[in-house]
């Protein structure tokens, strides 16, 4: 019994679990951002390369 009280006072003191929970999370976030921030930039792009198309269609 004295080994389980000990065992469990070492894992409730161990914090690096939680910091891998807390990095795993930031990087989860960090990569939805990038994601959101490439589909946003490229759809912008692809407005501004139909638009140039358009131009240069309309003024050849």
């Amino acid at each position: 019994m004295t080994y389980l009280k000990n065992l469990l006072a070492r894992v409730r003191k161990d914090e690096n679990g939680a910091t891998m929970v807390e990095y795993s999370i930031l990087i989860g976030l960090i990569t939805a951002a990038v994601i959101l921030a490439i589909v946003f930039v490229g759809g912008w792009v692809g407005t501004q390369w139909t638009d140039l198309q358009t131009a240069l269609t309309a003024a050849g």
